[in-house]
């Protein structure tokens, strides 16, 4: 391995230590705060040596809801999540939340576990191959064999797991290397990652740009990942060009700012997939083209030109080709691009077109959500818009999947990408209950919400316990339909009204669930209780949930049929012109 063969040691009259010590002070000295893990008997002397050390280890109550909150704290802070777990089990039960780290681009480290060298291959108690069935879902990962490594090791973890395009790394340490002595420390230091520009390349964007008529910025996740949210705020402030956001890059320009369309894709804003199929000019930032922004891709912006900007070589042309990729460090390649186009007009670019910006930001407002559903029940649309404009720009969400998740995205108000935390890539049901943990953790002073559905609370629920043993107040909105919403829609819509294993009518009572888990709850089931129950659930000292019942049929809309082109939109007929 790199770091260890180039390693420089530190053995001078050192004092020997166990691979475990070593493993707690060199993620000390490399700034962890917070660890998220669960013990167990492969693992059991890292917990020994946890024992009055400066890390501040949260016990969840599954190894799962472990690498959800590490991924969350990651996501809120831009620091490295660490998360911990035994051999066998605990190993396999942390690979959903390492799954769903490497889908979003998430810097994870992932330190596991297991049996001692000399057992591994022979089908030991709790012995799992945990490096090769995370091949496919880390960047890199190690096995090691000397506890002496142990410090270079981590440091090249943290390395590659926030270095280019962020990902999650293992870390797998057999029982004899953790309670092995050494007097070696082995450490070395990597120099900052400069990316070099194709200068030619972002005079090509700028000149088609420049000859673009109808414009459009497409913003993906990586913007915030490479700490480009005020570069890119300053290039569409400057340019006036319209924009779009893809689910993960929602809050990299404010909700309410001018000129921004909403996000686009399967469930986005009429306005911006409308934008999209129009544009002449696709400006994509840190995006990737998913199958659930881009709907039938052969149809979709037919008529623009794309210019690319992304760390990751792979994503460019992957999907759709690029009339100019730029590959690099995007804060930079986007702050050079403004720069080349600075000028006197419109604050700082002469683009002639007016009329796209008025089209595009009339059409915004003709189509703008609206939150006047007839009936007396409680509106989720209206409830989540009310919620993140109450709490203002200290809200972040941390958002399960389903319906609410796109009625999150659709209606609640972002002004930072860290204000919105969700599953975008994997789609991990159960990821709002500890996502939300570890982001209280990471932004305590914050207004952070859990906002889940009843299908996906009961997936990680016992984080409950979590909340309560650390007091932390994370604030939880349940939106119970008594039924997998989401895939109720697709059945009524595309499958003849066959709802097939989609009840839950049978859910517990989830306020006496929480009490029983020492958290105060509360249930509101009409449209006039919401904003006293919104008031009650931001001003609660500690953990709070509102169970909120709305109508089992509602539906998400606008919605692109599958297999359809996003100029293929379907919508809420009650909100037809004459309709109400």
């Amino acid at each position: 391995m790199s770091a260890v063969a180039t390693a420089i040691s530190a053995k001078a009259a050192a004092a020997p230590q166990s691979g475990a010590r070593l493993l707690v002070s060199t993620l000390d000295r490399l700034g962890v705060e917070v660890v998220f893990g669960y013990p167990g008997g492969a693992i059991m002397p890292v917990y020994d040596a946890l024992t009055g050390s400066k890390l501040k280890h949260i016990l969840v109550r599954h190894e799962q809801g472990a690498a959800f909150a590490a991924d969350a704290y990651a996501r809120a802070t831009g620091k490295v999540g660490v998360c911990m777990a035994t051999s066998g089990p605990g190993a396999t039960n942390l690979i959903t939340g390492i799954a769903n780290a490497m889908m979003d681009s998430v810097p994870m480290v992932c330190i596991t576990g297991n049996v001692a060298t000399h057992l591994m291959g022979t089908d030991a108690f709790q012995e799992i191959d945990i490096l090769g069935v995370t091949l496919p879902l880390v960047k890199h990962s190690w096995v090691v064999r000397n506890p002496a490594d142990v410090p270079a090791v981590l440091e090249e973890a943290f390395h590659v797991a926030r270095s280019g395009r962020p990902g999650p790394v293992l870390v797998d340490l057999p029982k004899d290397v953790q309670v092995g002595m050494t007097s070696d420390d082995f450490g070395f230091h990597y120099p900052n990652d400069v990316t070099s520009l194709d200068h030619a390349a972002i005079a090509e964007a700028e000149t088609l740009i420049r000859a673009a008529e109808r414009p459009l910025i497409y913003i993906g996740g990586g913007v915030k990942i490479a700490g480009a949210v005020e570069a890119l705020r300053d290039f569409a402030e400057r340019t006036g060009i319209p924009s779009v956001s893809t689910l993960n890059a929602l809050g990299s320009i404010r909700t309410d700012a001018p000129g921004f369309l909403g996000m686009l894709g399967m469930h986005g804003t009429r306005a911006a997939n409308e934008a999209v199929q129009d544009s002449d000019l696709l400006i994509v930032f840190g995006a990737r083209f998913d199958d659930r922004a881009t709907g039938k891709l052969n149809e979709f912006a037919p008529h623009a030109k794309v210019v690319h900007f992304d760390i990751d070589p792979a994503e460019i042309g992957k999907l759709r080709a690029a009339h100019v990729p730029v590959i690099g460090d995007l804060k930079a390649g986007i702050e050079t691009l403004t720069g080349r186009m600075a000028g006197p007009e419109r604050g700082g670019a002469s683009l002639a077109i007016d009329p796209w910006i008025i089209r595009s930001t009339t059409n915004a407002k003709r189509n703008a959500f609206r939150y006047d559903a007839p009936g007396e029940g409680v509106y989720a649309p209206a409830l989540l818009n009310e919620l993140s404009k109450t709490a203002g720009d200290s809200f972040i969400a941390a958002c399960d999947v389903g319906q609410h998740q796109m009625w999150v995205a659709q209606h609640c108000a972002f002004s930072r990408p860290e204000s919105h935390l969700t599953s975008g890539g994997l789609g991990a049901m159960g990821y709002g209950l500890p996502a939300g943990l570890g982001a209280k953790l990471a932004k305590p002073d914050a207004h952070v919400v859990t906002i889940s559905g009843d299908g996906s609370f009961m997936m990680n629920i016992q984080e409950l316990a979590t909340l309560r043993r650390y007091g932390v107040a994370l604030k939880i909105v349940l939106l119970d339909n008594a039924s997998l919403g989401l895939v109720r829609q697709w059945q009524e819509l595309f499958f003849a009204e066959n709802y097939s294993e989609v009840d839950l009518s049978d859910n517990p009572d989830f306020v006496a669930v929480a009490q029983a888990f020492g958290i105060e709850a509360f249930m509101i089931d009409r449209r006039d209780q919401v904003t006293d129950g919104i008031a009650r659930l931001l001003a609660a000292p500690g953990p709070c949930l509102m169970h909120v019942l709305i109508d089992p049929k509602e539906n998400v809309w606008p919605l692109v049929p599958p297999g359809k082109s996003n100029g293929e939109m379907m919508h809420d007929t009650r909100f037809d012109e004459g309709d109400m």
